[in-house]
């Protein structure tokens, strides 16, 4: 092979020029397949480290590696980057002037650069083809190569000409890398660049560092403003469907004491540098942007992506939140959902035009049931990317709160069963059909009112049907193939169903309504009563500042309110710990706001600051969250939560801590309590049941037993 000889040490390479002393999984293997002369597809989550399996082979590689780029910004960024690492790197695009372009060519021809970056419409273009053959070239890197598929989720007429470069310089490696692609992408992905028996590498979708979660639509402005007030050190991201509403929700971070930025097409490349900038650099600590920002953006310490309208797709979803948490550190990315988001997006698809409409429609279909879906958030995802993955991950607010199942073996079996009778070639619809027996004409042209499964499902609702299909996509036992009309496919999962009779734990159609009518209750419930502490201390302020005649901010601003109304202090010592709360303030105004917050505390039930954060302590654990999880968003010991938890047990408030007490271990501690003296000591509870359980555990299930009256 031509690529085999004069190649420098890839190992060397990586430490000398990046400084790293290993590589992430999948990155050598795809390097040393690249640096042997062939083919490959890489596909590597956000933050996985794409940009190295074409790099350090460009710099192994005798003459210059050939990088397609979607964007100019993006470009730009790399090649910046790359310099300031001492490697001699360049782009052309329409950005420079004509002198800086022939630099370039220049530097090219005379085999001075290492790696250049360009256009898709520049690559293809007949004059710079016709240059490209004067070059000596190493390799061709196709980054974003999703776009060139019309099953991908930013799908680029231009793209598709990529093959050309295939056609010109056949005897070259060429590498296809992205974040996202499906099954049926990564397919078209091969065939559109003819790439020839290529290698793939596919690292895992996981992301396990990310917390997933997906609330109602309602209020979603109320919530992303407490929601980041709370995280005032940590940089994130609030994508928004369009530029007005980027610019609406960066005034609303900005008047409560957050440096917020927005970015969107609109703005002139300039502006939209510096605020990219001022992000990176830390100067702003939250972006609220369209999804024109990020692609390509290597900051590491993002720690949050709020999602405040719906992706157009699953890929765009995972794409963006993959934007935080790049470091591997626990990161948060939230989902808001109302069909109204939907409706505005099938109307956008649908004035575009396109030719790939159908398409478009058919992954915000999916991107919908996403929302909806009450299955775990990731193993949804990882399904949907062709990763098997059959267990809940216990880091989403699904799982942190996880709906009651059932076992739904039997309808799986059926369900599966008709989708391998009907040869695999029916849509969801059609399956749902069939189940039910209803015989229309497209189901009689195929044949399928005579396959043995026809009308085994006529027990159940059509609509449950269709809610259980959809299930078992989400769970991997059945895929939807875009690339063939959306019919069902069988996974190798479903088989084992189907043959070894895995059992299928499903989740009721009905429970999808009760569980947004209670997220809708907590909401509202916390909202109001949050919004009511606000309102007194926005009326205290209001009287105040018409007594001396000054605006009502120069009292306190509304940063200061919500910080009070999340702390609710309680003596002049916590007023003076709240942000914006100066001595002379504190002096001047915190009697009077102290007296607002001591009346809401007590006619709220709590008579003290304890009563006031064991309060808090009990919201969040009947948000869902674990102790660890409520611990660390309060600042608080494992040790105090429990004592606040245990303390609303002992005064008989009903809360369910089942998800804290192992089966059996109530009835073990009241079968103890006979042989123990009075009152019961933790430890000598603890040694009789041969310290088995924590002292965490058998302090909530005493105070349990106490607050039904047992005597202790």
């Amino acid at each position: 092979m031509p690529h085999s000889t004069h190649v420098k040490d890839h190992r060397r390479i990586l430490t000398d020029y990046f400084g790293y002393s290993s590589f992430r999984p999948l990155q050598e293997e795809a390097i040393l397949h690249v640096l042997s002369g062939k083919d490959a597809v890489v596909l590597l989550p956000t933050g996985g480290g794409k940009s190295l399996c074409y790099q350090i082979p460009a710099l192994a590689l005798p003459g210059t590696g050939l990088v397609v780029s979607p964007l100019i910004s993006l470009m730009q960024d790399q090649v910046t980057a790359l310099q300031q690492l001492g490697i001699r790197a360049a782009f052309i695009n329409s950005s420079q002037s004509r002198q800086a372009q022939e630099e370039v060519v220049r530097a090219l021809l005379g085999g001075q650069l290492q790696l250049l970056y360009v256009s898709p419409e520049k690559a293809v273009a007949p004059d710079f083809l016709s240059l490209l053959h004067r070059a000596p070239l190493g390799l061709i890197a196709i980054d974003e190569a999703h776009c060139i598929s019309a099953w991908g989720h930013d799908f680029r007429p231009e793209y598709t000409q990529l093959r050309t470069l295939r056609q010109n310089f056949p005897d070259l490696p060429m590498l296809a890398l992205t974040a996202t692609a499906d099954p049926s992408t990564q397919k078209d992905i091969r065939q559109q660049l003819q790439l020839r028996d290529p290698g793939i590498f596919i690292a895992s979708f996981k992301r396990a560092n990310l917390f997933l979660e997906v609330r109602p639509g309602k209020k979603r402005l109320e919530q992303i403003l407490q929601f980041v007030q709370a995280r005032t050190q940590t940089p994130g991201s609030v994508y928004c469907l369009s530029r007005p509403d980027t610019e609406h929700m960066d005034c609303k971070p900005q008047a409560q004491g957050n440096n917020t930025r927005h970015y969107h097409a609109g703005m002139s490349a300039s502006d939209r540098q510096r605020v990219q900038d001022d992000f990176i650099h830390d100067r702003s600590q939250v972006i609220c942007a369209t999804i024109a920002f990020g692609m390509g953006i290597d900051k590491s310490n993002v720690r949050w992506v709020i999602h405040y309208n719906l992706p157009k797709s699953i890929e765009n979803y995972y794409q963006e939140i993959g934007r935080s948490g790049r470091d591997g550190a626990p990161a948060e990315a939230m989902l808001f959902y109302s069909f109204a988001d939907v409706m505005r997006l099938q109307e956008m698809l649908s004035r575009n035009e396109s030719s790939q409409e159908a398409v478009q429609l058919a992954k915000l279909d999916q991107m919908k049931t996403f929302a909806e879906s009450l299955v775990c958030r990731r193993r949804i995802l990882l399904n949907y990317f062709g990763e098997a993955f059959d267990r809940d991950c216990n880091h989403c607010d699904i799982c942190r709160k996880p709906p009651q199942r059932f076992d739904g073996t039997i309808l799986a079996q059926k369900a599966l069963s008709a989708v391998y009778r009907m040869r695999e070639s029916g849509t969801l619809s059609q399956v749902a059909d069939v189940l039910k027996g209803h015989a229309q004409s497209e189901i009689r042209q195929q044949g399928w009112h005579r396959i043995k499964t026809f009308g085994a499902g006529r027990d159940l609702p059509y609509a449950d049907w269709n809610y259980y299909l959809q299930q078992l996509v989400q769970l991997g036992y059945l895929r939807i193939d875009l690339s063939a009309g959306r019919h069902l496919r069988l996974s190798p999962s479903s088989r084992s169903v189907l043959f070894d009779k895995q059992p299928v734990q499903l989740v009721k159609r009905t429970a999808l309504a009760e569980y947004r009518t209670r997220e809708k209750e907590r909401l509202s419930r916390s909202a109001t009563q949050a919004d009511l502490l606000f309102d007194q201390l926005r009326q205290l302020r209001k009287a105040l500042a018409r007594e001396q005649g000054v605006p009502p901010y120069v009292i306190f601003n509304d940063a200061t309110l919500k910080a009070m109304v999340e702390q609710k202090p309680l003596s002049e010592q916590e007023m003076l710990a709240v942000s914006g709360v100066a001595a002379s303030k504190l002096k001047r105004y915190g009697r009077r706001f102290l007296e607002v917050i001591r009346t809401y505390v007590q006619e709220q039930g709590g008579k003290s600051r304890d009563g006031s954060s064991r309060r808090l302590s009990i919201q969040l654990y009947e948000e869902g969250l674990s102790l660890e999880e409520i611990a660390s968003r309060r600042d608080r010991s494992i040790r105090t939560i429990v004592q606040h938890l245990a303390a609303a047990l002992e005064e008989g408030e009903k809360l369910d801590v089942s998800r804290l007490l192992p089966a059996g271990v109530l009835q073990e501690v009241e079968r103890a309590l006979p042989y123990l003296e009075k009152p019961v000591r933790l430890k000598a509870l603890h040694e009789y049941l041969n310290e088995q359980y924590d002292y965490h555990t058998l302090r909530l299930g005493l105070s349990l037993l106490k607050g039904q009256g047992k005597k202790l």
